[in-house]
């Protein structure tokens, strides 16, 4: 069962490299020398510790669609992402704390939109800590972090929000806009938070997504630096999704987690035009 996997971890590399071209392997497994540019291409190396060990990701449960990769990035990963941010200038005078770009996204974007690629390609997912990977039965479309047609898609992500929070400050209860084609990625930097997810309807005579007294069910997601949250279906539809980060709410395991600045990097893609394919 070992080689089997081993095989099946070799076939998807190979395909892989089909499709975007060898990763870059130019001596040594160095993070540090990882960057996020324009002209930099991804290191698989720094995607999986170890030997070709692929990245392992959680399936939430409560919330189909919702998956987490707490190791997306290493710290040294991290610090040159919010490097590249910092290089936009979008927040210097200290009046904004949001970015947001369509269309061509910047270098680095891009570079993290094939790193997500990867990650999910090379992933090993379970469904918690504990339980069986399902590593090698990647023909199950259930046991992808994101669904193949989402996956391949291209560009697989065309619109970028990077947002700088500071202590105290989050993200009210929402869906995503329907602007927005299924598949969404976030990305956390700098402090850690809890993200709450909380189902945006229920249907009549429906009691999934109910707690006791039928009370709307929260799932706490804790987001680590460095952590690659994706959603789709319905994690993306049919759960909102917030960050309370005032005094009180921010609870992991019976202790309040020290909030400093938060940093976060949303990747969506826009819904096609009806007229899209209409020729002139």
């Amino acid at each position: 069962m070992e080689d089997d996997d081993i095989d099946a971890r070799e076939i998807q590399r190979r395909a892989l490299e089909e499709a975007f071209g060898e990763s870059s392997d130019n001596g040594g497994d160095n993070d540090d020398e990882f960057e996020f540019s324009s002209s930099s291409r991804s290191s698989l190396h720094c995607l999986k510790p170890g030997d070709g060990v692929p990245l392992s990701w959680e399936m939430v449960d409560g919330v189909k669609g919702l998956w987490l990769c707490r190791g997306f990035l290493c710290s040294a990963q991290q610090s040159s992402l919010l490097s590249a941010i910092r290089r936009e200038g979008w927040f210097d005078e200290g009046c904004h704390n949001q970015a947001m770009r369509f269309g061509d996204l910047p270098g680095w974007a891009v570079e993290v939109s094939r790193l997500v690629r990867e990650a999910v390609w090379f992933s090993d997912t379970s469904s918690g800590e504990g339980k069986e990977s399902s590593l090698g039965n990647h023909h199950e479309e259930s046991c992808w972090p994101l669904p193949l047609d989402l996956l391949w898609r291209e560009p697989l992500f065309d619109q970028l929000i990077v947002n700088c929070y500071n202590p105290g400050e989050g993200i009210c209860a929402h869906v995503d806009l329907m602007r927005f084609d299924d598949g969404i990625a976030i990305i956390s930097l700098e402090s850690a938070c809890v993200m709450h997810f909380t189902r945006s309807k229920q249907e009549e005579g429906n009691d999934e997504g109910q707690g006791e007294e039928g009370s709307l069910m929260r799932v706490p997601v804790f987001l680590s630096p460095g952590s690659l949250v994706l959603m789709s279906g319905e994690a993306r539809y049919l759960w909102k999704h917030e960050i309370n980060r005032k005094q009180g709410f921010q609870l992991w395991e019976g202790e309040e987690i020290h909030q400093q600045r938060r940093t976060s990097v949303t990747l969506r893609k826009l819904c096609r035009s009806p007229n899209e394919n209409v020729k002139a």
